[in-house]
């Protein structure tokens, strides 16, 4: 039977939406009904499946492994963990594809799915984009493959976290907290736990789809505050928390500050490009100048590209990066790993930097150039307005002659420094932000900015 998605669910590189209102029980057969024939069509035969911690996320499952299982597919089950486990057991096990049931870090009542293909198959990679409208076309003219396949359940959690610690480098034991934001990096962090050298704490490690000690999205400066209280009451070497998937990552330095996603970034490039010197390193349309700065002065290549987990791996794939990242906390590793997104991965790689060392995060840190910036503000409108909202700025910008990167929103730079406005993929918001090298600056950037918005009709939030 033919199957009409709300278009509000069908994003860039995901599919998300509210349970219960764009999203429901019949979406996820839907969809794995149509995600099965693509991958069989592709040459596939089997499919991994898991699940984050959310309230509906069980039931989204159950519904998409019997619709895979109908198209005749081999279904592996890892069951509730994190999104980068279900990237693992795909590439570990050599399956053709694999689906995530999760909602990221959008709200309780929110959830979605992500999917990849094996890079070995045709069309492989991260699916996003077309692949995702197609699916949903697919599901539209019912057609659909149907066969006899079988599902079961299999237990990699282990096998994940000897992965994880294959690489962990330290020379010295560190005093870590990490705050899982009871989202679904709680259970295997408990068994990080016990193989990692030091003293670690677990803040929320209880997987609990309400997330009722704060939401889990490092991005936001709110949600860390458990964390830098925990820093400093235990004078740990360093905070590490994670979104409701455990694909991105924040940190805290051991002063109990934060550390940007393109902080982290720098830190990672000065690691990486000593093994892979002259390589490319990608980062995300959001992330500071000091951060392509910083690559170049290492004798890296930076590039500037689109925000996006699957855009970010499908640029890397096409330019053999080694190391890439975005200002929201996704890290992908291409030099020792997979090249998928993996926020427990890149906390080892961090323990293991700020370990081996010698140097405190704080100071490594420090070294990067001194800059004033707004956080990411993200702030709310109508999902059938957002992208035509970045259409008129950009329109009016042309106009003006004004310096523009347009590959994601627009990112506009002056004398002063730069600022962004994009449209989000996930979520109904606008998203906003902007640098400069002192306060005056920032506050005609932000002066841009207010301008910008209130020509199509809207203010710009404080921040």
């Amino acid at each position: 039977m033919s199957h009409i998605f709300d278009p509000s669910i069908i994003r860039e590189y995901d599919i998300r939406g509210v349970v219960g209102k764009t999203l429901n029980k019949a979406d996820a057969t839907a969809l794995g009904r149509a995600f099965g024939t693509m991958v069989l069509r592709a040459g596939g035969k089997s499919v991994m499946v898991g699940y984050d911690g959310r309230t509906h996320s069980p039931e989204f499952e159950a519904a998409l492994v019997d619709a895979l299982a109908g198209t005749g597919l081999t279904v592996r089950r890892i069951g509730l963990g994190p999104t980068p486990m279900l990237y693992y057991a795909t590439y570990q096990t050599n399956a053709s594809a694999g689906v995530m049931v999760t909602g990221s870090h959008n709200p309780p009542d929110q959830n979605g799915f992500k999917m990849l293909i094996a890079k070995h198959l045709k069309g492989g990679g991260p699916v996003y984009g077309e692949a995702i409208r197609k699916l949903a076309d697919m599901a539209a003219k019912e057609d659909f493959v149907t066969g006899k396949g079988t599902s079961e359940k299999v237990d990699i959690r282990e096998m994940y976290v000897t992965r994880l610690m294959k690489d962990y480098q330290s020379t010295r034991g560190l005093k870590v907290v990490w705050d899982c934001g009871n989202g679904a990096a709680g259970e295997i962090m408990a068994r990080l736990k016990t193989k990692l050298p030091g003293e670690h704490t677990l803040l929320f490690a209880d997987i609990d789809g309400h997330f009722p000690n704060h939401h889990p999205d490092p991005t936001v400066a709110d949600n860390l505050r458990d964390l830098q209280d925990a820093v400093k009451q235990r004078n740990a070497d360093v905070g590490i928390a994670f979104d409701g998937d455990a694909d991105r990552i924040g940190a805290v330095d051991n002063q109990g500050r934060i550390v940007a996603g393109d902080q982290l970034l720098a830190i990672f490039a000065t690691e990486v490009l000593k093994t892979f010197k002259g390589a490319t390193v990608i980062a995300d349309v959001k992330a500071s100048k000091t951060l392509f700065d910083k690559v170049a002065e290492l004798g890296g290549k930076p590039i500037m590209w689109k925000t996006g987990h699957s855009l970010i791996k499908a640029k890397m794939a096409e330019t053999h990066a080694p190391l890439a990242g975005e200002m929201s906390g996704h890290i992908f590793f291409a030099d020792k790993y997979y090249g998928f997104d993996d926020a427990i991965y890149a906390g080892i790689r961090l323990l293991s930097i700020i370990g081996s060392s010698g140097k405190s995060l704080a100071a490594w840190r420090d070294e990067l150039p001194a800059t004033v910036n707004t956080p990411e503000l993200r702030f709310p409108v109508d999902e059938a307005r957002k992208f035509k909202i970045i259409e008129e700025v950009k329109s009016r910008l042309a106009k003006a002659h004004a310096k523009v990167v347009d590959i994601d929103g627009v990112r506009v730079t002056t004398e002063d420094g730069w600022w962004l406005l994009r449209a989000s993929n996930t979520q109904a918001v606008l998203v906003a932000r902007a640098e400069s090298q002192n306060q005056d600056g920032l506050a005609r950037l932000k002066g841009q900015l207010a301008d910008a918005l209130e020509a199509c009709g809207l203010a710009l939030p404080a921040m």
